[in-house]
């Protein structure tokens, strides 16, 4: 990589680089605001990453990671996007809890296993991704997410949301497919803006009443669950315009 000539614009885009380690090039510029390393085959991000405080976009994705460092807490100007997707991530650091700014976090596609309760403290995230991650549950603490817009959930093991969910007031799209749900959240009959419920391939057999009366769905994705299309909710919905499909 050559040198950041003076003057440059603060963007390194380093995708498809054919990477196997972070060239030492990168952190000698400590103003960058855009770092992609996306589809290389990096295996760590060195303590250096806590220098680039000026980032507010950060694309790890599509590596093979094992561990992101706790330093990545101390990007204070990480605002828009954070991309951890499609690495061998077990665990991601409770230091998140310190972006407190960032709105978009995708950390899908990892073997997690489980979520840190410090992601409850990531008070500005309006989108959070964690598809396919081998999730079996959800921490409580994500019920304090009051911003949040979309969760992306699919491809888990889910069996049920905490209740705490029910404090989304500003959840519009919930992703939930592929997972092991028996029955709709009951976490969901208090959002009142949301529009898109996706729960194809679950174990869902019947439909609560109460989802007919949210005021704002659009669209309700049962495909691949044992709910009857005749089934009066499914009536009820779609009497009312929202599109339903079994």
């Amino acid at each position: 990589m050559p040198p950041s000539e003076p003057g440059s614009p603060p963007v390194l885009n380093l995708w498809k680089a054919g990477l196997d380690a972070v060239p030492p090039e990168v952190w000698r510029r400590a103003d960058w605001e855009v770092l992609i390393l996306a589809d290389n085959a990096l295996t760590e991000i060195p303590a250096a990453l806590g220098r680039l405080r000026a980032l507010h976009t950060l694309d790890l994705g599509h590596n093979s990671l094992t561990a992101v460092p706790d330093e990545i807490g101390e990007l204070a100007g990480l605002t828009r996007f954070l991309y951890l997707h499609d690495n061998r991530l077990t665990a991601l650091p409770g230091t998140l809890s310190r972006l407190d700014r960032l709105g978009y976090l995708n950390a899908g596609e990892n073997p997690l296993g489980r979520l840190p309760a410090a992601l409850g403290e990531m008070a500005g995230l309006v989108e959070l991704r964690v598809q396919k991650a081998e999730l079996t549950e959800l921490p409580e603490s994500l019920g304090r997410l009051g911003r949040l817009r979309e969760l992306w959930l699919g491809g888990n093991a889910l069996t049920a949301l905490p209740g705490s969910l029910a404090a989304l007031r500003e959840l519009r799209v919930l992703e939930l497919r592929d997972n092991a749900l028996p029955h709709v959240p009951e976490a969901l009959r208090t959002l009142p803006l949301l529009r898109r419920i996706d729960l194809r391939g679950n174990r869902i057999a019947e439909l609560p009443p109460w989802i007919a009366r949210l005021p704002s769905l659009e669209k309700l994705d049962l495909r691949w669950n044992t709910v009857a299309d005749g089934a009066e909710t499914v009536r009820t919905l779609r009497e009312r315009g929202c599109v339903v499909l079994t």
